[in-house]
């Protein structure tokens, strides 16, 4: 197959879908397919002399005005059976371009939007967010061929598209990392206790996300601080991704436990791994995801995962997962919604040896279903079911 895969531009320095949009590149490229990858090069965007509000302006002109133009002219040397892939319903306003050839998108998720048509009560956006959404709407709306990364996802898709797709069929991410259990969690313990100045050597509570808000991650804060309120056992907090929010600071400085809450930020793969097989726990009480990579990469790092008891949290995660309520936002159901989360974290961690190793083995056994392999050899399949159609 010859495929030309748009992906996001290098310059807005995102960090999942880079690895997503690299993973189908390699992984096509090593079945034997013609791959070129086709993004926004930073033109007006190295005008904006690092200032954020000009840099995100001039950078829509040069993905919105420049790169369509250019690419009008290089799609006319494209050959009849090329494959033109999205790696991002995001990237909806290039969809135009190729609707009228062989194209397919990939879907992550529909937060966003969800957010600008007014679904998410939880996240306001402004006029030109909402915009700028509904541009995005636009274009994925005229594609006719759809990958969703979930049911979930896939069901929030089809609420959005005016009419049904000609083809949308579902496939899980697959691992796009070497994430494996440690032989000897005593020592990963001792490795990130060395080398982050604080003392693991018990044991200790993961979180890994960014700060958006369906990330929950003041959530995990409040179930913290109140687990370690109620119960006797003490371990730290490790929030590992993003710098974290005023709001996330203001937290940890006002609870009685702030000096066993640690936000790590800017760490590289190597120690991200080390940090999943180190953990006691990982806790992901997120509000929405669109797939949730951190319950897999935990999983698979031999760590079990508390996450909400909702979709598709609970579709990763399956049988291997424990799980909670999610979060409330009323205060007398809030309350009670942290002293239930509280509750199910300690049961995790009071687990005895024999019923911790047998709940590890099931979750990597369900990680295995997620594996880099599965997921090319999936959307081959559905690349060529595309072309012949």
């Amino acid at each position: 197959m010859k495929i030309i895969l748009f992906t996001h531009p290098q310059f807005l320095a995102h960090q999942s879908m880079p690895r997503f949009a690299r993973m189908i590149s390699e992984g096509m490229i090593q079945k034997g397919h013609e791959v070129r990858i086709w993004f926004p090069k930073a033109f007006f965007f190295k005008l904006a002399l690092r200032k954020p509000l000009l840099q995100k302006w001039f950078g829509y002109l040069d993905q919105y005005l420049v790169f369509p133009m250019l690419t009008k002219m290089k799609v006319l040397g494209c050959s009849r059976d090329t494959l033109f892939v999205f790696a991002d319903n995001a990237l909806g306003p290039w969809i135009p371009l190729v609707n009228k050839r062989k194209h397919v998108v990939h879907c992550h998720d529909f937060l966003a939007q969800q957010s600008a048509y007014g679904s998410l009560a939880e996240n306001k956006i402004g006029f030109t967010g909402r915009y700028y959404q509904k541009f995005i709407h636009w274009g994925y709306n005229k594609a006719e061929n759809f990958i969703s990364i979930s049911n979930k996802t896939q069901t929030d898709l089809h609420s959005f598209l005016t009419q049904p797709p000609k083809f949308s069929k579902v496939v899980y991410n697959g691992l796009n990392q070497n994430f494996e259990p440690a032989k000897n969690k005593a020592v990963i313990r001792e490795l990130l206790t060395n080398n982050f100045g604080i003392d693991l050597s018990k044991g200790y509570i993961l979180h890994v996300g960014g700060n958006a808000f369906y990330k929950n991650k003041l959530g995990v804060l409040e179930i913290y601080d109140q687990w370690a309120t109620d119960y006797t056992s003490k371990v730290p907090l490790i929030l590992v991704g993003e710098v974290p929010s005023e709001e996330l600071i203001a937290f940890k400085e006002k609870s009685q436990f702030s000096k066993s809450i640690y936000f790590i930020s800017n760490i590289d793969d190597f120690q991200l791994q080390h940090f999943y097989q180190g953990a006691s726990v990982m806790l992901f009480p997120s509000l929405y995801e669109g797939f949730g990579w951190p319950i897999v990469e935990a999983m698979a790092a031999g760590t079990l995962v508390i996450t909400t008891d909702e979709n598709p949290m609970k579709e990763v995660a399956g049988n291997a997962g424990f799980y909670i309520p999610k979060k409330v936002f009323e205060s007398e159901e809030l309350a009670k919604w942290k002293s239930v989360a509280a509750k199910e974290l300690e049961n995790v961690l009071q687990l005895t040896p024999e019923q911790n190793a047998l709940a590890v083995q099931k979750s990597i056994l369900r990680s295995k279903e997620f594996s880099a392999q599965g997921f090319i050899n999936a959307i081959e399949k559905l690349y060529k079911q595309i072309l012949l159609n």
